[in-house]
C-alpha cells in the first residue's frame, strides 16, 4: 500500500499547490486593478465557477446542459426576494442563502428525475434542461410586483462592503470550487463520469447507477450555481430575469466549448477572459463586440473544434512530455473472498423464466419461452438469425425488456428492475458487439467494474484493483495483465472481448449471459475462453447462457443446448441429440434457403 499513498499524495500536492497559488493572486490582484476592471471581474469570478461545474457535466459526464443559468438565477433571487420582501442581517443572510441551496437542489432533482431516468436520451435531457430557465424566466415575469417581473428587484439592502472584500470572496469561491472539482475529475469517481460520457449502457450493464449519479451530480453543481448567484446578487444590489434566462444558459456552454470540456482549467480561464473582454467591449465598441465575439466563436470551433486548452495542453506535452504525467502502474490483487454464488438458494436454480414473451407491435419476437439455467450448468443457445436470442439476453438483463412473463434471478422476481438493479441481483452480461470505454486504459475499465462491490474514491485515485480469480484468469489467457496501462482503444480484437469478458467477472455474477464471446477471436484465443467458462461451471458453480454460431465450440463446453427458432423454443437436450436432430438441420438448411433466395 505504500505506492497507493505515493499517488494520493502527488494528486493532492498538487491540487494544494494549485490552490495556495490561487489564493494568492486572488488576495493580491484588486490592489494592482483599477475599480472599473474589479468591479467586472467580481461577476466574472462568480461566473467561472458556474462554467466549471458546465465544464463537469457536459465534458465530463456528457449532459449537455442549459440550465445552469437557471440555478444561477435561483440564488440570486432569493436573495433579492429575502432581503426586499422580508429583512435584512447576518440572520436574513444565512436564511436566504439556505432557500438558494435547497430550491436549487429541489429544482435540480426534479429536473434529473424527469431527464435522466433509464432509457432516456440525451437529446430529451438536454431539452428538459432547456425549458428550465424559459420556465423560471416566465415565473419569474409571473410575479408581479414580488418578483420585480420584467424590471427585476433593485435597491434591496445589502453588505456595502469595500471592492476587495468581494474580490476577495469571488475570487475566493472559484479557486476552491475548482480546486474540488479538479479532484473530483481526477479521481476514480472521475473515470466513473467519463465512462458514463462514453458508454452509458455499458456503465448500467456493470452495475453503476447511472441515473442516480447524474442526478446527484446535477444537484451539486446547482447548489455551486445557486451560491454564485446569490454572492451575485448581493454584490451587485440588482436582480434580473436576465440572470435566468436561456441567452446567459447558451453563453455558459460557448466559454465551455472555446476553453476545451474536459479540461477543466480551459473553460475557466476562457469565461474569465471572454466576459471580461465582452464587457469592456461592449462600451468601447457598443455596435461590433457581439459580431467580434460571434465571428472569434466560429473561427475557434472550425479551426480547433476541442477548443484552446487542448491545443496548449499538446505543446506542454511536447516539450515536458513526462512532466505532468499523474499515471502510475496500477496493480492487481485477488479479491480477498470471492462472492460468486456463495449463497445457498436450496434447489432453486439461479434463473429461471416463465412464459416469457416480446413484442414490437404486432411483432412477436419471443413467444412463451419457457426454460430452467441451473448452478454449475453451461447452457448454449441456438438458433438461425433473427430467432431471438440476443432479444433474451436483453429480456433477463433489463426488467422493462419483456412485455410478458416472469424471470427470477437467485429466486428473485426482477420484475421492472433497471439493468444496474438486475446486476446486483447477480446477471453479468457481455454484449455480440464489444462494448467498452475507448479514453479508459485497463485497469480504469476493470475499477468500473468493481464499481457496485467496491464503490470509487471521491477525491482520490488508488493503483491497486482486487478482482476474484476468474477475471485474473481471463487477463492472464489473453495477455491483458501485461497490459493494464494501455487504451482500451489500443487493443487487439481478441485483447477487447478478453477485456469485456473479464469485467463482466469482475462484478462476481452467479448468471452470465455471453452474446458470441469468441466471435472474431483465433483459434487458440477461443480455446483458452473455452477452458475458462469450463472453470467457471465446475469450480465457481456459475449458470452461464452462451449464444454462440460456432457449433464445435457449443459442442466442446456446453452440458444442454437449447435452439431458438421464431422466438419459440423448438428443442433442448445435449449436444449431441440437438446436432442429430433432423428438426434442427431442416431448421438452419430452410434458413440458408431463405438468405439465398
Amino acid at each position: 500500500m505504500p505506492d497507493t499513498n505515493i499517488t494520493v499524495s502527488r494528486t493532492h500536492r498538487a491540487a494544494l499547490i494549485g490552490c495556495l497559488i490561487g489564493l494568492c493572486v486572488v488576495a493580491v490582484a484588486p490592489f494592482t486593478l483599477d475599480i472599473y476592471l474589479t468591479n467586472i471581474l467580481i461577476r466574472t469570478l462568480l461566473l467561472a465557477a458556474v462554467v466549471m461545474t458546465v465544464d463537469i457535466l457536459w465534458g465530463y459526464t456528457g449532459i449537455l446542459t442549459f440550465g445552469q443559468s437557471a440555478f444561477f438565477g435561483i440564488g440570486a433571487y432569493a436573495c433579492g426576494l429575502v432581503f426586499t420582501h422580508y429583512g435584512f442581517g447576518p440572520g436574513w443572510a444565512f436564511a436566504a442563502l439556505a432557500i438558494a441551496l435547497g430550491v436549487a437542489a429541489i429544482v435540480a432533482a426534479a429536473t434529473g428525475w424527469l431527464a435522466f431516468f433509464h432509457g432516456s436520451s440525451p437529446i430529451y435531457a438536454s431539452i428538459i434542461t432547456l425549458a428550465l430557465p424559459i420556465v423560471l424566466t416566465q415565473v419569474i415575469y409571473s410575479g408581479g410586483s414580488f418578483t420585480g417581473s420584467s424590471s427585476g428587484l433593485s435597491g434591496f439592502p445589502t453588505y456595502f462592503w469595500d471592492l476587495k472584500v468581494w474580490f476577495w470572496i469571488a475570487g475566493g469561491f472559484l479557486v476552491l470550487t475548482t480546486t474540488a472539482g479538479w479532484l473530483l475529475v481526477r479521481s476514480d469517481f472521475g473515470r466513473v463520469l467519463i465512462a458514463i460520457r462514453e458508454n452509458e449502457d455499458r456503465s448500467a450493464y456493470l452495475g453503476i447507477p447511472v441515473s442516480r449519479i447524474k442526478t446527484i451530480l446535477m444537484v451539486f453543481a446547482a447548489m455551486v450555481a445557486s451560491a454564485a448567484g446569490f454572492a451575485y446578487a448581493a454584490f451587485s444590489n440588482v436582480v434580473a430575469p436576465e440572470l435566468v434566462g436561456f441567452q446567459l444558459g447558451t453563453e455558459l456552454l460557448i466559454w465551455t466549448a472555446l476553453g476545451g470540456r474536459a479540461t477543466l482549467l480551459g473553460p475557466v480561464f476562457a469565461a474569465i477572459g471572454i466576459d471580461t473582454m465582452s464587457s469592456w467591449l461592449s462600451g468601447a465598441m457598443p455596435f461590433l463586440w457581439k459580431l467580434l465575439t460571434g465571428v472569434g466563436f466560429v473561427v475557434v470551433i472550425v479551426a480547433l473544434p476541442r477548443g484552446l486548452a487542448p491545443l496548449l495542453t499538446a505543446l506542454w506535452h511536447r516539450f515536458w512530455p513526462k512532466s505532468n504525467s499523474m499515471f502510475t502502474e496500477v496493480k492487481i490483487t485477488q479479491a480477498p473472498a470471492s462472492r460468486m454464488l456463495r449463497a445457498s438458494f436450496g434447489d432453486t436454480p439461479p434463473l429461471r423464466i416463465e412464459h416469457l414473451s416480446r413484442r414490437y407491435g404486432s411483432l412477436k419476437v419471443l413467444s412463451d419461452v419457457n426454460l430452467v439455467g441451473h448452478g454449475t450448468e453451461l447452457l448454449g443457445v441456438i438458433g438461425p438469425n433473427g430467432a431471438g436470442k440476443t432479444t433474451l439476453m436483453r429480456c433477463i438483463s433489463d426488467g422493462k425488456e419483456r412485455t410478458d412473463g416472469s424471470i427470477h434471478i437467485n429466486n428473485v422476481e426482477i420484475g421492472r428492475c433497471s439493468p444496474q438493479r438486475v446486476v446486483g441481483l447477480g446477471v453479468g452480461r457481455s454484449f455480440q458487439n464489444t462494448s467498452l470505454f475507448d479514453t479508459l486504459t485497463v485497469a480504469e475499465c476493470l475499477k468500473l467494474a468493481r464499481y457496485r462491490l467496491d464503490g470509487a474514491k471521491l477525491f482520490d485515485r488508488v493503483d491497486t484493483v482486487a478482482l476474484p480469480q476468474p477475471a485474473l484468469d481471463i487477463l492472464k489467457a489473453t495477455g491483458l495483465d501485461q497490459k493494464l496501462s494501455n487504451e482500451t482503444r489500443n487493443l487487439s480484437h481478441g485483447m477487447k472481448r478478453g477485456l469485456e469478458l473479464a469485467m463482466v467477472l469482475a462484478t462476481e455474477p452467479s448468471v452470465l449471459l455471453l452474446d458470441e464471446p469468441t466471435a472474431g477471436l483465433t483459434r487458440p484465443e477461443r480455446m483458452a475462453i473455452g477452458e475458462v467458462l469450463t472453470r467457471l461451471t465446475r469450480d465457481f458453480g456459475l449458470c452461464i447462457i452462451l449464444i454462440e454460431h460456432d457449433l464445435d465450440f457449443v459442442r466442446a463446453i456446453s452440458n444442454r443446448v437449447v435452439v431458438l427458432h421464431q422466438g419459440a423454443i423448438l428443442m433442448e437436450g445435449t449436444v449431441e441429440e440437438v446436432v442429430a436432430s433432423d428438426l434442427v438441420k431442416a431448421v438452419y438448411a430452410g434458413h440458408h434457403e431463405e438468405e439465398v433466395a
